[in-house]
C-alpha cells in the first residue's frame, strides 16, 4: 500500500520508514512534488494533523497520513504544545526552542513533560486518528547528540537516558510517535 507522509520533516520521514514495514510504501511530499509548507493553524495537536492530511489528500486524492506533536509542560500550563516547532519564534532552529524551554524552566522543582503525537490517517476520504503519548522529565541541560527537536533535555519515566542518547530502535519502541505509529500500523493490518 502506497501512503504519502505529508511533513517535510526528513527525520520524523526516516523515523517513520524504520517502523513501518516494506508492506507499506511511503512516500515523501517531495516524491509527489509538493514542495510548499502545510498550513498549521489550529490550537490543537489534533485539528493540526487533520488539517495537515486532508491539505494533501484534497489535492492529490492519494491516501496519506500527517502527524503533529507537542511537548507539554506541567509547570508551563503545556507549554510549547502546538507550538513546540516555533516555540521561539518563526524560523526558529532546535537550539533555540531547547534554549527558551530551559530558560523558563531555571530554578524550577517540577520539570514534569509529556510528549503528544496525533496522526491523523486519510483512508479513501475517511479520517482515523492515532495517540501516542510518553510522560518523562526536562533536564537542566542537553544531554546526547542523536534525534532531534527537544530530544536532548527530556528523560522518559523509567529510564536513564535522554531520546538524544538512546538507540533509534529503542526510541522508536517507546516514543510517543512509536506508539501513535504502531497503533496506525494495528489498524492498516486489519
Amino acid at each position: 500500500m502506497k501512503l504519502v507522509f505529508a511533513t517535510n520533516n526528513k527525520h520524523k520521514l526516516e523515523e517513520i520508514k524504520q517502523v513501518l514495514s516494506d508492506k507499506f510504501e511511503i512516500l515523501s511530499l517531495a516524491d509527489i512534488s509538493f514542495n510548499e509548507e502545510i498550513p498549521e493553524t489550529h490550537e490543537t495537536i489534533e485539528e493540526n494533523a487533520s488539517e495537515k492530511s486532508f491539505y494533501i489528500f484534497d489535492r492529490y486524492k492519494i491516501n496519506c497520513f500527517a502527524d503533529d506533536t507537542g511537548l507539554e509542560i506541567d509547570v508551563l500550563n503545556g507549554e510549547p504544545g502546538v507550538y513546540s516547532a516555533r516555540y521561539a519564534g518563526e524560523n526558529c532552529s532546535f537550539e533555540d526552542n531547547m534554549n527558551k524551554v530551559l530558560e523558563k524552566l531555571k530554578g524550577v522543582e517540577n520539570r514534569k513533560a509529556r510528549f503528544r503525537t496525533v496522526i491523523s490517517l486519510i483512508i479513501e476520504g475517511e479520517e482515523y486518528q492515532f495517540e501516542g503519548k510518553v510522560e518523562g522529565e526536562i533536564l537542566t541541560e542537553r544531554v546526547g547528540v542523536e534525534g532531534f527537536g527537544y530530544d536532548p533535555i527530556f528523560r522518559p519515566i523509567a529510564y536513564n537516558e535522554t531520546f538524544a542518547e538512546m538507540d533509534i530502535k529503542l526510541k522508536n519502541e517507546i516514543s510517543h510517535r512509536g506508539l501513535a505509529v504502531k497503533k496506525l500500523i494495528e489498524f492498516l493490518n486489519k
